[in-house]
């Protein structure tokens, strides 16, 4: 009897022991949806989207200070399961063995998916290349195709590789003349100044690009890409746009995601709210990407005369 007494007394201990803990932790967050400060991951191969997004939001609130680090997709993958951030930008959704992890920890997960991003195939100004195939990329890839031509990318842990990856079905690419960089800045100006360089870049990089590399951006063009395996147009050549984006035509797009692991309103949950709204959205279609939800543009017609 005292030792089922003296259990469920130990029992009662820990959970309020727990309960108290839990408050403490709460007391010690000093952010909100729209102040305070609050750290994060982001993939590093779309930081562009992200910086303008930050300095929209943090121009709007001033008292909020979200600080973002940019590492490749699995290094903030690991950051989130590691515990060392609650809150990143992914092109990916967590699988679920990932999602499993972080719930054991009581971390339960959520992916919104706010753009849509084309992935560029780009080529030297000086190329008489102005389109490729899908198939034609896959083969490249695997060395199926004998070329001169070397083809560049971000770094070997990148989520446009990863891509890459699953597009051609390998696990490694093997082949001399496929190069691994350190970020889509470094693939523009290596293609910029190699004539027989085929890039592979994110869609956001070419589109209004930092005084730091826009020179490197004049020096190189976007090939159009052809799905010879697509049901609706098997013959026909897109170019990475909203438009072609939207009408499931351009064949190399990705989703982009926020994934929060926050479980509470705070900054994350702020950002969440921004980014989704209609001034985030608009970021994002005057980046080039495809928002997920089409901000309205209402006009007034005023029958008056002037």
């Amino acid at each position: 009897m005292r030792s089922k007494l003296f259990l469920a007394v130990l029992t009662l201990a820990i959970i309020g022991a727990f309960e108290t803990c839990k408050r403490k932790a709460a007391k010690n967050y000093n952010d909100s949806y729209y102040s305070g400060t609050f750290r994060f991951v982001a993939d590093e191969s779309f930081s562009s989207i992200v910086d303008q997004e930050l300095y929209i939001f943090k121009h709007d609130h001033p008292d909020a200070d979200p600080q973002v680090v940019y590492r490749s997709e699995n290094a903030a993958v690991n950051m989130l399961l590691n515990d060392s951030v609650r809150f990143a930008f992914l092109s990916r959704d967590l699988t679920p063995q990932e999602k499993n992890a972080l719930a054991q920890r009581n971390l339960p997960s959520e992916a919104i998916k706010f753009a849509e991003d084309a992935i560029a195939i780009i080529a030297n100004q000086a190329s008489a290349d102005t389109g490729i195939t899908v198939n034609e990329i896959k083969q490249m890839l695997t060395g199926q195709i004998k070329t001169d031509k070397s083809i560049v990318f971000d770094n070997p842990n990148s989520s446009l590789v990863r891509y890459l990856k699953s597009l051609s079905g390998l696990q490694s690419f093997a082949a001399k003349n496929i190069y691994a960089l350190k970020t889509n800045k470094e693939v523009i100006r290596y293609v910029s100044q190699h004539p027989e360089a085929i890039g592979v870049t994110g869609f956001s990089w070419l589109d209004d690009p930092d005084p730091d590399y826009a020179d490197a951006v004049k020096k190189v063009k976007i090939l159009a890409v052809r799905d010879e395996n697509s049901k609706t147009a098997p013959d026909k050549y897109f170019m990475p746009s909203q438009s072609t984006l939207a009408l499931k035509q351009y064949p190399l797009e990705r989703s982009l995601y926020m994934v929060n692991c926050t479980g509470r309103e705070g900054l994350g949950a702020g950002l969440e709210l921004f980014i989704g709204g209609d001034k985030g959205q608009r970021i994002i279609l005057k980046s080039g990407l495809l928002p997920v939800q089409i901000p309205e543009r209402n006009i007034v017609i005023h029958s008056n005369k002037l």
